[in-house]
């Protein structure tokens, strides 16, 4: 069967998985050692923003201190997601963003103000905390594995 004549629910799972491989090659521009996280953020099968976890603008490109503990300062690859598309002409009211590793608390109350309507990921978190709070919010979440 050719993939036009798939219905719509898996020609849209068909497209997650695209995303999906997509913020994880994103993921790979991260100088993160313990773990490198990668976001899409898509509006209308188109990419509005992107993320990688990292340290700030202008700050050094280390996540970790000495003691592989990752730095107080480090965003995370939502945040920069977000806070990129705020800077830009695009919104992201009705967008869907796609996570290498679910988000945590933190990201998951900024998708939320952010009006971000879907989260496709990956892998994950230890804390379930933020995804939690998405699927409070009536947020769809997805979890593909990979």
């Amino acid at each position: 069967m050719n993939e036009k004549d798939l219905p719509s629910e898996e020609k849209q799972i068909l497209l997650d998985k695209r995303y999906l491989r997509m913020a994880h090659v994103w993921a790979e521009n991260s100088y993160c050692e313990r773990r490198q996280v990668g976001a899409l953020l898509v509006k209308e099968k188109m990419i509005i923003s992107d993320g990688y976890n990292g340290t700030p603008s202008g700050f050094e490109n280390s996540c970790e201190d000495e003691n592989n503990i990752t730095k107080p300062y480090v965003l995370h690859a939502e945040a920069n997601a977000i806070t990129k598309v705020a800077r830009s002409n695009n919104s992201s009211e009705g967008a869907t963003l796609y996570v290498t590793c679910s988000p945590c608390i933190e990201c998951a109350k900024l998708i939320v103000q952010a009006g971000i309507v879907r989260v496709v990921y990956n892998q994950r978190y230890r804390v379930e905390d933020g995804i939690n709070l998405l699927k409070r919010a009536h947020i769809e979440t997805i979890h593909i594995e990979m």
